[in-house]
């Protein structure tokens, strides 16, 4: 999840990414939102497999298509839809927070391709950081501040837990336990099942015919547990669904499949 900070490969939330630095931004602060706009249309974050014991019970957690690819918590089923937050961009009820999200504006990022170096980066468009009367100060002079050493930390931690994910993710490679994910939901309001795709999920089938000494493996290097609470958690895309419907936010399009992407 760390990338260049270049605007064709932005990341999921960022609009754009700069580098932070005293020379140019010695009088920024960080201040608190009211509400999480940035979020409010976004259906899908990524999540790191620490997470998934806290996130298993609001999201439900599943895998991008594709070759590489990464846990998402759904917080919509469909693309540009949140149930979570009202139209202030607040929780509508209390939940786990993604990482991912409270990481925001900020990340580390390479700022050239061939660089082995992370800089800690922002999103300039986000409106909890500029020169602001209120805030907490980025630096102290020429020198990071509390607060901004404390930012750099969480976001050191965050790739240590994508670098975790990832060998999870080839763990789940590695035994084909991945498949396309497919769901039928019924509504009373519609005349056939709304059918749900372009996601992938574990293979219950393979993962139950598995030897004994590789489900032992899995079990032991703590993949096993993460299996089993992504299983767990796509009953709540029937929820998902539900609040959706109340909300009067699912495209009437019952002959189509509505792809979560």
């Amino acid at each position: 999840m760390a990338s260049a900070p270049q605007a064709n490969r932005l990341p999921v939330l960022f609009n754009d990414l700069v580098p932070l630095n005293s020379n140019d931004h010695a009088k920024f602060r960080s201040r608190t939102l009211d509400g999480a706009h940035f979020l409010k249309n976004q259906h899908a974050i990524p999540l790191t497999v620490e997470e998934f014991p806290a996130a298993q019970r609001h999201y439900p957690i599943i895998f991008s298509a594709g070759p590489d690819p990464v846990p998402l918590a759904l917080m919509g089923m469909n693309e540009g839809v949140n149930v979570f937050l009202d139209d202030n961009g607040k929780y509508r009820q209390p939940a786990y927070v993604p990482a991912y999200v409270r990481r925001y504006p900020f990340m580390l990022a390479r700022l050239r391709p061939d660089a082995d170096e992370l800089s800690l980066c922002f999103d300039p468009t986000c409106e909890a950081l500029g020169e602001f009367e209120e805030g907490d100060a980025l630096f102290d002079g020429d020198q990071p501040s509390e607060t901004t050493k404390n930012i750099l930390q969480f976001c050191e931690d965050f790739e240590r837990a994508v670098q975790g994910t990832a060998f999870f993710m080839e763990e789940l490679k590695k035994h084909d336990l991945l498949m396309d994910g497919e769901l039928k939901i019924e509504h009373q309001s519609l005349a056939q099942p709304f059918v749900y795709q372009g996601f992938q999920m574990v293979n219950e089938e393979k993962l139950r015919d598995m030897r004994g000494d590789e489900l032992r493996k899995l079990s032991q290097n703590g993949a096993l547990p993460l299996i089993h609470a992504h299983l767990f958690s796509l009953q709540v895309m029937r929820d998902l669904f539900a609040q959706q419907a109340a909300d009067g936010k699912v495209p009437n399009l019952p002959a189509e499949a509505t792809q979560t992407k």
